[in-house]
C-alpha cells in the first residue's frame, strides 16, 4: 500500500443518497416508515399502474431547500423532473423519477478539517425498492428473489461531491460532517445501518503530479464509515496493481462485500446518455420564489460548524467540542445545561468524560439516561461551592445516571459533603504523617513527589470528603516542621 501512495494519487467523489424524514413518500401518499411488513407502504402509484399520476410532496422540496442553504448552495428560480430509464424488478414503472440537468440544488461546499470538499449539485428523486433473494443457487436449484416496495417511491435527496478528496480518511470525514448537517437541520436521521443514508464512490487514480483523472469505478453497496474506508483502499490497491502490469482501469460498477474485503464487478459503468433523461411529462417545471428561500432560512438551526467555533469560544477544546457536536443529543443536552448558567468547561469534562462512558457502556443516548439536565446543574453547583470534591462529584454523577435521584439528597444521605473546617482535618493529616515516617524522610530528603502520596491517604482516610486546597496548607504546614 505505501508503496502505491508514494507513486499514485487517489481522485475521490461521493453520491450521498440521504432519505429525507417525511412521513409520506415523494409522490404518493401512503407512509415510508422502515421496519414495516413487506408491500404494506404501497400503492397504485408507487406499483406504476395505469393511468395514475405523480403529485409532489411540497415537504420533500422544504427540506431540499434547508439542506441546500446548509450546504452553501445556490436554489434556483426553477428546477424540473425527469425521467431516468432503467428496468429492474424492483423499479414498477420501468423508470424513475428524478432530476437531471435542473437540480433544486447548485453548487456548494461542506468542511472538513484542512479543506472544503465542493458539491456538485444534490437533487431530489425517488428510491427504488428491494430485492430479498433466497433459496439455494444452481442451474437447476430453487434460487429466487423476492420483491419488498415499500421502499419504492422513497424520497432522497442525492448529494453529489466534486472529486475533490485524496484520501479514505478525507472521505470519511466528508460523510461524517455531511450526516451531522443533515441530522443538525432534521432531515434526514442518518442511519447507514437502515439504508437511509448511503454512500456510493467513484474513485480513479494517477501517478502523483499528472492533471488529468484517471479512469473511474464506482463502488456500490457501502453502508458503514468502516466499510466506507475499507472499499476505498482496496479500490485504491486494486487499480495500482492493473496499472502496475501495463492493464487498463475499466469504468464499471463495482460492488462491496464487507465480509471478503473485496469490490466485484457488477455492472459496465452507465453514463448519462445511457438512462435516456426526458423531462417528466407528469410534473410542471417547479418555481421557487425567494421569499419561499428565505422563509426556510430563517428557520435554519445552528450548524455544527457554527456550534463548533460557539464552544470553543467558551473556552472548550476543539477535541472536547468535536465529540459534543459530533452527538446530535450530547450537544442539545449540553446547549440546555449551558442555559444553566454552568461552568462550559467543568460541564464538558463531565459530559465528554463519565457521563459519555457510561453511556457507551450501557448502550444508551443521554436522553434514555435518568440525568436531568437540572440534576446536572446542581451537582455542578455544589461543586462550584466546594460542597463535594470533584472525585466525589464524579461517582455522585454515576449514581444519578443510574437512578435520577436528587443530587442534594444525596450527598446528605450518604454524607458526602467536603470537610472544610481544620479541627477535622489536621488530626487526620497528623496520623497519616506518624504512620509513615521513612516516606517523611524521604520527602524531607528532598522527594518533593512524595507530597501526592500523602494527598492520597488523607483523601483515602476521609473518604475523599477533605477540602483539597485547605489540605495542602495544612499537610505542607506540618511536613515543614
Amino acid at each position: 500500500m505505501t508503496e502505491y501512495k508514494d507513486k499514485y494519487e487517489m481522485v475521490i467523489g461521493l453520491e450521498v443518497h440521504a432519505q429525507l424524514k417525511t412521513k409520506t413518500k415523494i409522490f404518493a401518499r401512503e407512509g415510508c416508515e422502515f421496519g414495516k411488513d413487506p408491500n404494506t407502504e404501497t400503492s397504485t402509484v408507487t406499483l406504476g399502474m395505469p393511468g395514475v399520476l405523480p403529485v409532489l410532496n411540497k415537504e420533500c422540496v422544504n427540506m431540499a431547500i434547508l439542506t441546500g442553504l446548509a450546504l452553501n448552495s445556490t436554489i434556483p428560480n426553477r428546477c424540473k423532473f425527469d425521467r431516468k430509464q432503467y428496468f429492474y424488478p424492483d423499479l414498477p414503472k420501468g423508470y424513475q423519477i428524478s432530476q437531471y440537468d435542473e437540480p433544486i440544488c447548485q453548487g456548494g461546499w461542506v468542511q472538513i478539517s484542512n479543506k472544503k470538499i465542493g458539491i456538485t449539485r444534490a437533487h431530489l428523486e425517488e428510491d427504488a425498492g428491494k430485492l430479498v433473494h433466497a433459496g439455494a443457487a444452481g442451474l437447476y436449484g430453487s434460487s429466487y428473489s423476492l420483491v419488498d416496495l415499500n421502499r419504492a417511491g422513497t424520497p432522497l435527496l442525492e448529494i453529489v461531491s466534486e472529486p475533490d478528496m485524496r484520501s479514505s480518511s478525507e472521505a470519511r470525514e466528508y460523510v461524517e460532517n455531511l450526516r451531522n448537517i443533515l441530522k443538525y437541520i432534521g432531515v434526514c436521521d442518518g442511519n447507514l445501518e437502515e439504508g437511509s443514508m448511503r454512500a456510493d464512490v467513484n474513485i480513479s487514480i494517477r501517478p502523483i503530479g499528472q492533471k488529468e483523472f484517471g479512469t473511474r469505478a464506482e463502488i456500490k453497496n457501502v453502508n458503514s464509515f468502516r466499510s466506507l474506508v475499507r472499499a476505498i483502499e482496496y479500490e485504491f490497491i486494486r487499480q495500482a496493481e492493473l496499472l502496475e502490469e501495463g492493464k487498463e482501469v475499466i469504468q464499471e460498477t463495482r460492488l462491496w462485500d464487507d465480509n471478503s474485503g473485496m469490490t466485484s464487478s457488477m455492472r459496465g459503468k452507465e453514463d448519462a446518455h445511457d438512462y435516456r433523461y426526458f423531462p417528466e411529462p407528469d410534473l410542471m417545471p417547479l418555481e421557487i420564489s425567494r421569499e419561499w428561500i428565505e422563509k426556510i432560512r430563517s428557520e435554519m438551526p445552528e450548524l455544527p460548524l457554527q456550534k463548533l467555533e460557539r464552544y470553543q469560544k467558551a473556552g472548550l477544546s476543539e477535541y472536547d467540542a468535536n465529540v459534543i457536536v459530533n452527538q446530535i443529543d450530547l450537544a442539545l443536552y449540553y446547549d440546555k445545561l449551558l442555559e444553566k448558567s454552568v461552568d462550559p468547561k467543568v460541564a464538558s469534562n463531565f459530559l465528554t468524560g463519565e457521563v459519555a462512558a457510561f453511556l457507551k457502556e450501557e448502550k444508551i443516548s443521554i436522553d434514555e439516561s435518568k440525568l436531568s439536565v437540572d440534576n446536572f446543574a446542581k451537582l455542578l453547583e455544589l461543586l462550584k461551592k466546594g460542597t463535594i470534591s470533584n472525585n466525589i462529584a464524579k461517582g455522585l454523577i454515576i449514581d444519578i445516571l443510574k437512578t435520577g435521584e436528587d443530587v442534594e439528597k444525596l450527598v446528605e444521605k450518604k454524607g458526602l459533603s467536603v470537610i472544610s473546617d481544620e479541627s477535622s482535618i489536621l488530626p487526620v493529616v497528623q496520623k497519616v504523617i506518624e504512620a509513615n515516617p521513612e516516606q517523611v524522610a524521604a520527602y524531607k530528603g528532598g522527594k518533593d513527589k512524595l507530597f501526592g502520596f500523602f494527598v492520597g491517604q488523607i483523601m483515602k482516610e476521609t473518604k475523599g470528603r477533605a477540602n483539597p486546597q485547605l489540605l495542602n496548607k495544612l499537610l505542607k504546614q506540618e511536613l515543614d516542621k
